[in-house]
C-alpha cells in the first residue's frame, strides 16, 4: 500500500472520529467545500467552525510545523475557527507542542484534546491502534543515536553525511539511511550554501543540519531509556554528593580508567545546581573488583549513593567536557540522563536546558 493512499486513507476517518469524539452522530459533521482555504478538511459542529490538518507521521519537528500551520488556516476563516491537528496516534512530545501552540488534536485510536468555545473533550489512555507489526524502526537506538548526538552537539554547523559517519565511527551507509529518515521527519534540512554560521560551502552539495535542536531533543528524550544501560548500585560512605563525586573521580584518575559523570552530579558540576546524593558515572566496562573495593563499594540498590554504568554504547563520551577537574559527558547527554534520575532531577534537567540547550526553531 502506497504512502499516499494510506495517508488519504486513513484522513477519510478523521469526520467519524471527530463525531464520536463530540458523541454527535456523523450527519451532525458538516464537510464544507465552500471555503477556500487549503486544509485537509473545513468541518462544521456543534455551533463551530474546525480547520483540520491530517499528519500520517507524528515526529516532533513534522507535528511542530503541521500545529503552526493549520493555526495560520483558522485565522484565515472570517469570524475564526478551531485549529485542530488529526494523527493515527498523538504522543508525549506532540501533545505539548499542541498545546504550546493553542492547537486541539485528535488521534485515530480514540485520544483527544480539543478545547474550544462549547467545546471540552479531554481522553487520554486509549492504546496506540496503528502499531507496525514487528521491530519499528528506532531512530534514537544506542548506535543511530550517535548521529542525532553529533549533530545536536553542532547545532549551528552544516556536514556531509561523509563528514557525520567520520566524526561517528559509523558505516556510511547506515548513516545514509538514517540521515534520510530524520529528514522525512523532519528534523533535519539539506541546504547547498551554508548559512553563514560555518563557512561558505560550495553550492549545490547537499550539507545537512538540525532543522530544530529543541524539536530533536524532547523526540529523543521521549524514547530514551536510561535503564537500558547496565547499572551497578552500591554505596559508598562519604560527607557530601560533591565529596563522593570528587573521591570517585580521583580514585578512577589514579587508576587510568576512562570515565564521565552524568545525572545530578553532571549537573551540579555544569550549572551548580542544588546539592545531590546519587554520583552517577559511566564507564567504558565492568568495574573490576580492585576498583571496587578501592572505592570501598557495597553493592545495595535500595540505599545506593553511587550508580557505576557501563554504556549500551560508547557514544555516550562523545562531546564530554572536563570542569573542575570533573570529566562531564556533554550536557546533551545529562539532559537525556536526568529523566530517570531520583531527587530533584527534573528541576536540574530543566536548569541545564535553559543555560545549555537552546531551542532554534527555523526551516
Amino acid at each position: 500500500m502506497s504512502t499516499g493512499f494510506k495517508h488519504d486513507r486513513l484522513a477519510r476517518k478523521t469526520p467519524a472520529a471527530l463525531a464520536e469524539l463530540l458523541s454527535i452522530g456523523p450527519d451532525e459533521v458538516a464537510v464544507r467545500s465552500d471555503i477556500s482555504v487549503e486544509a485537509d478538511f473545513v468541518i462544521s459542529a456543534v455551533g463551530q467552525t474546525l480547520v483540520i490538518e491530517f499528519k500520517m507521521s507524528t515526529g516532533a519537528a513534522l507535528i511542530a510545523a503541521a500545529a503552526k500551520r493549520v493555526k495560520e488556516l483558522a485565522r484565515q476563516i472570517r469570524g475564526g475557527a478551531v485549529p485542530l491537528l488529526a494523527v493515527p496516534f498523538m504522543g508525549e512530545v506532540g501533545r505539548r507542542l499542541c498545546e504550546e501552540e493553542g492547537v486541539s488534536w485528535l488521534d485515530l485510536s480514540g485520544n483527544a484534546r480539543i478545547i474550544a468555545p462549547g467545546i471540552r473533550v479531554i481522553i487520554d489512555g486509549q492504546p496506540n491502534r496503528f502499531r507496525v507489526v514487528g521491530r519499528p524502526p528506532n531512530l534514537f537506538a544506542p548506535k543511530s543515536s550517535r548521529i542525532v548526538r553529533w549533530l545536536l552537539l553542532h547545532p549551528n554547523t552544516t556536514f556531509s553525511q561523509r563528514e557525520i559517519a567520520r566524526a561517528t565511527e559509523m558505516d556510511e551507509g547506515f548513516v545514509s539511511r538514517l540521515v534520510s529518515r530524520l529528514e522525512a521527519e523532519g528534523y533535519v534540512v539539506r541546504v547547498g550554501v551554508d548559512d553563514g554560521s560555518a563557512g561558505i560551502r560550495r553550492p549545490g552539495r547537499p550539507y545537512l543540519r538540525v532543522r530544530d535542536p529543541g524539536l530533536l531533543l524532547d523526540a529523543w528524550q521521549a524514547a530514551y531509556r536510561f535503564s537500558g544501560h547496565n547499572l551497578h548500585q552500591g554505596h559508598v560512605a562519604a560527607r557530601s554528593g560533591e565529596a563522593l563525586l570528587r573521591f570517585v573521580a580521583d580514585t578512577l584518575k589514579a587508576r587510568h580508567i576512562e570515565y564521565a559523570a552524568t545525572g545530578l552530579a553532571a549537573a551540579w558540576v555544569l550549572t551548580r545546581f542544588t546539592a545531590f546524593r546519587t554520583t552517577t558515572v559511566y564507564l567504558t566496562d565492568d568495574p573490576p573488583q580492585p576498583l571496587l573495593d578501592a572505592l570501598s563499594f557495597r553493592e545495595d540498590p535500595r540505599g545506593a549513593n553511587l550508580w557505576l554504568v557501563v554504556p549500551n554504547d560508547v557514544g555516550v563520551f562523545h562531546g564530554a567536557v572536563e570542569k573542575d577537574n570533573i570529566r562531564c559527558v556533554h550536557p546533551v547527554q545529562v539532559y537525556l540522563d536526568l529523566k530517570e534520575h531520583p531527587e530533584r532531577s527534573s528541576e536540574a534537567a530543566k536548569g541545564l536546558r535553559s543555560e545549555f540547550l537552546t531551542r532554534r526553531r527555523d526551516g
